[in-house]
């Protein structure tokens, strides 16, 4: 995951927020329906976010670290977020920069997928939990190489179990979105390990 990798959803989002000088309003001069507002979306997205964020951190602490964060930031802006179109899509997106400020304070860049992969291959409960593992692991760098929105996608489906409805909520996209991602990343899931095995192209035995 890089900042570099941003989708043109996610900078309009942004900047709507960005641009221009903003005044932080103090949380304890919120209107009551601000707080319902803010606790409502916290609530709906908390464990989510944490789920998420100890996929790509590896430990409980780290990523409560980066949701915190998160929602600081989101406290910090909220009663511009009140008024965007896409308020969840902005969210996501700082919860995406948290987790790599975080990635970048340990000075690590690769994205940790290992109980993932150990979780994925005794979920099969095989005849052969060796080769599960072994194919798990290999998926799971294919699912590295993705560009961003389709790793994330199959991050939070394939890897968290979360709902069609659920991922397209969290990142602030449509669902009709979420399921063209799903079908693109398999493709290019499904070549890439076929390469692997087969080798590219003219190279076949």
């Amino acid at each position: 995951m890089t900042q570099a990798e941003t989708d043109p959803e996610d900078g309009a989002v942004e900047s709507a927020v960005t641009e221009g000088a903003h005044q932080r309003v103090p949380y304890e001069t919120w209107p009551p329906a601000w707080q319902a507002a803010f606790w409502a979306f916290h609530s709906q997205v908390r464990t989510r976010y944490l789920e998420w964020a100890y996929l790509q951190l590896g430990s409980d602490a780290d990523a409560e670290e980066a949701v915190d964060a998160t929602f600081d930031a989101l406290t910090d802006k909220w009663d511009q977020m009140l008024r965007m179109k896409n308020l969840p899509g902005y969210a996501w997106t700082v919860l995406k920069h948290r987790v790599v400020d975080q990635l970048r304070r340990q000075g690590r860049h690769a994205v940790p997928m290992d109980h993932a992969v150990f979780d994925a291959a005794v979920a099969t409960r095989t005849r052969d939990p060796f080769q599960d593992l072994t194919e798990a692991m290999v998926a799971f760098q294919e699912l590295r190489r993705l560009p961003e929105r389709q790793r994330d996608v199959m991050e939070l489906c394939a890897c968290l179990g979360f709902t069609t409805e659920e991922v397209a909520y969290l990142m602030g996209v449509e669902r009709a979105t979420v399921r063209s991602h799903i079908r693109q990343a398999r493709q290019r899931l499904a070549y890439r390990l076929r390469e692997d095995v087969e080798g590219p192209e003219g190279e076949k035995q």
